[in-house]
């Protein structure tokens, strides 16, 4: 057993599937999340955990109310969606429930993380394993793939090690200095494969299978990959490949990025988008940090970004219930 006290904030698909593994290999896990009914269901019978098609029950510490959690905890998982974080962090710091914070979120929310809770007290993640929400107290883990993790300032420490060794009770771990980098391949990853896959309704293998779909999918990545290369960030493998062997620029890379979406999708083909199940519940998606995020940097740095303006275009519209994702969507998407 790792000795570590381990905090999840948020027990949505990533965040419930990492509570629900971690339990018993860790000397305590705890859970915080917002939905009532859902929290009482990972309390009794416990959370239903579809772990690639085999079901288990698993009995939470699970709680709606901070101010009812013990602490503190040696680290706090914050797994939220981008909307909530100001509101769900700030009280955990007032009353000092966790040394240090660990960023497992999609899109560009690190900086407010570190704007909330210190940037000393942050560890920064990406989750490159998928899962999907099927309803209060039931998720499945739907993918098999690492967590990565790193220091915002590169250097590792203690912490870092014994985060490792904890998160190592759920999925394998990479630590890297270079944890700006991986962010930024994650958040291709979620740009082109997240974004498309909210947009048209598939699973990431079903958007690169569709011809016009894969097509779109290199292209919303060429954006954000030269988005990355003018803030001259060294982007990091992600899902198994060089986040450069999925840039294709004419008909002589297409064969190479075929090959690494190949790899890329026996990692994560059969992920459900987060943000097309934030569609399905009626929820607000994270398309401005992730999409967005990069159109965003892309003005900063002055690097077009047409593909990406057009997705976040389609999600805040099919946020509003004015049109309903469907494969149409890749007209339009690619050049």
């Amino acid at each position: 057993m790792i000795d570590a006290s381990i905090l999840v904030v948020g027990a949505g698909a990533i965040g419930g599937v990492t509570a629900a593994k971690m339990e018993g290999g860790v000397r305590r896990v705890s859970v915080l999340d917002a939905d009532r009914e859902h929290v009482e269901r990972m309390r009794d019978p416990g959370l239903l955990l579809d772990e690639l098609g085999e079901e288990r029950y698993v009995r939470l510490d699970a709680h709606a109310d901070p101010s009812s959690i013990e602490g503190p905890f040696d680290f706090a998982l914050v797994t939220l969606k981008a909307p909530h974080l100001e509101a769900a962090l700030g009280p955990l710091v007032e009353i000092g429930l966790s040394k240090t914070f660990v960023s497992l979120g999609n899109g560009l929310v690190q900086d407010r993380i570190a704007g909330i809770v210190g940037t000393e007290n942050l560890v920064v993640g990406t989750v490159e394993w998928g899962a999907t929400n099927l309803g209060a107290g039931h998720l499945a883990q739907t993918t098999m793939a690492p967590f990565v993790i790193g220091e915002p300032e590169g250097e590792t420490k203690d912490r870092t090690r014994l985060l490792a060794e904890a998160l190592g009770t759920v999925a394998d771990v990479r630590i890297t200095e270079n944890i700006s980098g991986q962010v930024w391949s994650k958040l291709l990853v979620n740009s082109a494969f997240s974004g498309l896959g909210a947009v048209s309704g598939l699973l990431y293998s079903e958007v690169v299978a569709d011809p016009a779909g894969r097509g779109a999918a290199l292209a919303v990545w060429r954006e954000g990959y030269d988005v990355g290369m003018a803030q001259e960030i060294t982007l990091d493998e992600v899902l198994g490949v060089p986040a450069d062997s999925l840039v294709v620029r004419g008909p002589e890379d297409r064969q190479r990025a075929d090959e690494a979406l190949e790899v890329a999708m026996g990692y994560a083909g059969a992920t459900k988008a987060s943000m097309l199940q934030d569609l399905e519940r009626g929820a607000k998606t994270e398309v401005d940090v992730i999409n967005g995020g990069v159109v965003e940097r892309g003005r900063e740095y002055g690097v077009e970004t047409p593909l990406n303006e057009r997705v976040v275009e389609l999600m805040h519209a099919m946020e509003r219930g004015e049109r309903r994702p469907g494969r149409d969507v890749f007209e339009g998407l690619t050049d």
